[in-house]
């Protein structure tokens, strides 16, 4: 199935994260950091296809080497809370082969970041599986976020912009200190420039998509840029997707299979209600024209053409009582006319909007509580982590620390600060989210009820079209065999006068 999916995210040490242990995490190899003096090992952790790191022209040549690299890079960052690295996680197609992947891969990181002087340090991943058995190829890339100049020197990240009078002159602040502004000194982290990215990506695949024939494609804009009332479902993870695919059903499993059932609804509604619109303006074209029946005598006619074919008593019976309910159904929403009709349409089409608003408050929040809980069992698991750390007084030692345990800091301090987010006054209250999150559980079920009644209704009004348009085919066979019949009869009588 067709994807889009590119997320990017800063490697940085004040996240407690190295340069040397991402990229050997990532290309599954054994690199030795400099500046925390140990190795990164994980030869065993499999996966990797193949791994490649492409330079810019420019580029000093011993920085092929992978270690040699991101030592390069960790040394001209000196500060404690340095940013490191771009991280990128990009999926690929799985109805392109490994070698097309791997190509079309290629050919993006050259032609969009290796040509504006990035070096990119690129790893292809094995296919996962979700869902129970759903292929999931991709690639991830790191690239250094401060450039390298011409001379092959590391350059500056920012340069200052000082802010000046009406003379030209150097402002200072209240202490006597310049004022100015720290500008990037490339546009690699700009949204824009994301933006590009994320739109450059989906346009190579779908052009390669129609290279091989193929009708499929991919958005890179969220639903909502697009346009499409449906609910994404939340990221499920390798573990997860582990768990589904061994048949073991997951919390997070249950919900996006139950966002999915909500958007099959959505569609069908969105679907018949546009048709059933198209369907009104063509009738009431045609009812528009003189001596055409209205939406009652169609439906009469109808039931009446029903009654004449029926071979037994039982058939005769079970087509007038489908008449009643047809009446009564019709007699009690107040529908008589195609007018009537489209009102009625008009109202499930502005009832559907205002329920697919309430259901997107309702999943977002409870896609953030379910966040919530994986925040909060991270926090409690790897609270002794930190801990051990701040025990830690001397520096080389607490250096040694966080690189031993680069990973397990990064995912607490994300943890410890969502949950700051959510409870401001530091009194992690899981039971009012759990009660929360009941009550919005009932509350989308109630929702998704109003949704399947308005979709019931809807194949009510389908019936309804299904027999105006039936009674319609036949007046229109009827008239013509009338005006075929004219020309005969008009010759007899001639005849007779004779």
């Amino acid at each position: 199935m067709a994807l889009f999916h590119l997320s990017v995210t800063q490697t940085k040490r004040s996240a407690g994260q190295s340069a040397i242990a991402s990229a050997a995490y990532r290309a599954g190899e054994r690199l030795y950091s400099e500046y925390y003096g140990e190795y990164s090992d994980y030869t065993r952790k499999g996966g990797v296809i193949c791994s490649d790191i492409l330079l810019p022209s420019h580029a000093p040549k011993e920085y092929a080497d992978r270690q040699t690299l991101w030592n390069a890079v960790e040394k001209a960052e000196r500060g404690k809370t340095a940013q490191l690295a771009y991280s990128f996680e990009i999926s690929l197609q799985n109805e392109f082969s490994l070698e097309e992947n791997i190509a079309l891969a290629r050919k993006f990181l050259l032609e969009q970041f290796v040509s504006r002087g990035m070096t990119v340090d690129v790893s292809f991943h094995e296919k996962e599986h979700e869902d129970g058995g759903t292929p999931n190829p991709h690639f991830h890339f790191l690239c250094p976020i401060r450039p390298i100049e011409q001379d092959g020197t590391w350059g500056l990240k920012q340069r200052r912009v000082y802010a000046l009078d009406e003379d030209g002159n150097r402002i200072r602040d209240q202490n006597g200190e310049f004022v100015f502004n720290a500008v990037p000194t490339t546009d690699w982290g700009s949204p824009e420039t994301l933006e590009h990215w994320r739109q450059t990506w989906a346009e190579m695949c779908n052009a390669k998509f129609a290279e091989k024939g193929l009708t499929v494609r991919i958005d890179h804009r969220s639903y909502e840029r697009q346009g499409v009332d449906l609910l994404p479902t939340i990221h499920e993870g390798a573990t997860v997707r582990a768990m589904e695919k061994k048949g073991i059903r997951t919390e997070k499993g249950e919900f996006n299979r139950w966002i999915k059932a909500t958007n099959a609804v959505i569609r069908d509604i969105k679907k018949k209600i546009t048709l059933l619109f198209d369907w009104i303006a063509e009738a009431k074209a045609e009812l528009a024209k003189p001596q055409t029946p209205d939406l009652v005598s169609l439906l009469n006619a109808y039931y009446t053409q029903r009654k004449a074919g029926a071979y037994s008593q039982k058939g005769k019976i079970s087509n007038l009582k489908e008449m009643n309910e047809t009446f009564n159904y019709l007699r009690a929403n107040g529908i008589y006319t195609l007018e009537d009709l489209e009102s009625h349409v008009n109202e499930h089409s502005s009832t559907t909007e205002s329920l697919k608003k309430t259901l997107d408050g309702q999943t977002a929040r409870m896609k953030e509580i379910k966040r919530l809980y994986d925040y909060s069992a991270t926090f409690q698991s790897l609270k002794p982590v930190c801990d051990g750390l701040q025990k830690i007084k001397f520096e080389k030692s607490r250096a040694k620390y966080k690189a031993e345990h680069a990973d397990e800091l990064k995912m607490f301090y994300t943890a410890r600060r969502k949950l700051t987010e959510e409870f401001p006054d530091g009194k992690v209250d899981m039971k009012k989210l759990s009660d929360e999150y009941d009550e919005l559980e009932q509350a989308h079920n109630t929702t998704y009820g109003e949704f399947k009644t308005v979709r019931d209704d809807l194949h009510r009004l389908w019936k309804v079209k299904s027999c105006v348009d039936t009674a319609a085919r036949f007046n229109e066979r009827t008239e013509e065999q009338k005006l075929q019949n004219r020309p005969q009869t008009r010759q007899k009588k001639e005849e007779l006068s004779r």
